[in-house]
């Protein structure tokens, strides 16, 4: 099962074809009007509501019903209640996290390490993070992570979201051997040799994969 949540960020920022993407959709406070917006009924909703004035949160409530609303003052952020009922309630499969870059840096910053926190560490491989020019996938040690080239993406970083040892890139255009490091670290603008895959594997720690495309610079290939 797929899920997709979306979050409230600019709408400016989402990838041309969302509306296309596979599986059912939730809503996080403001993401509820995008998606309504859309003609998307989502399964559920999550929120404090805060960003939405009483006029928009009458016409929420009047189009879905019943929502999972939250006090303003609490410990978990909206975003984090909709991900862990996903995962947990819903029993996800793979969740897409739409909405959720873009706007305020401290809320960007909150989702893109959302895998590192403990109550999502089972579930690692399990969340992506996708905006119009980024996609984000996760990995953490053992199994290595077989990352196929996506069409429309000419770059592939790897970063590390957490302390990290051994960690191997093998068949990019540079490769890494044997890193170790306390401190994250974004090894940006790498990319796919061709149509092959490349392997990313660590033995501690959790990594990133962001595939990106830069739509304000270089527009064709050397």
């Amino acid at each position: 099962m797929r899920l997709n949540l979306m979050a409230g960020g600019p709408r400016g920022l989402l990838p041309n074809d969302w509306r296309q993407a596979p599986g059912e959709w939730a809503a996080i406070d403001r993401g509820t009007l995008t998606l309504l917006d859309a003609g998307i009924q989502p399964v559920y909703v999550v929120g404090d509501f805060d960003s939405l004035t009483t006029a928009e949160f009458e016409r929420v409530t009047a189009a879905i019903g019943t929502v999972e609303r939250h006090k303003a003052e609490k410990d978990d952020t909206d975003t984090q209640l909709a991900l862990f009922r996903g995962l947990t309630v819903l029993g996800a499969d793979e969740v897409y996290l739409y909405g959720a870059t873009g706007g305020r840096l401290d809320h960007a910053l909150a989702n893109y390490w959302l895998p590192t926190e403990q109550r999502f560490k089972p579930y690692v491989r399990q969340i992506h993070l996708v905006d119009r020019d980024n996609y984000v996938r996760y990995m953490d040690a053992g199994k290595p992570l077989t990352v196929q080239p996506l069409a429309g993406y000419r770059y592939v970083g790897v970063a590390n979201m957490t302390s990290v040892r051994d960690l191997n890139i093998t068949g990019a255009k540079y490769e890494l051997a044997h890193y170790d490091d306390d401190s994250p670290v974004s090894f940006a603008s790498n990319e796919f040799v061709g149509d092959h895959a490349m392997t990313v594997q660590c033995r501690q720690g959790i990594v990133a994969i962001i595939y990106s495309r830069d739509n304000r610079g270089q527009q064709v290939d050397n």
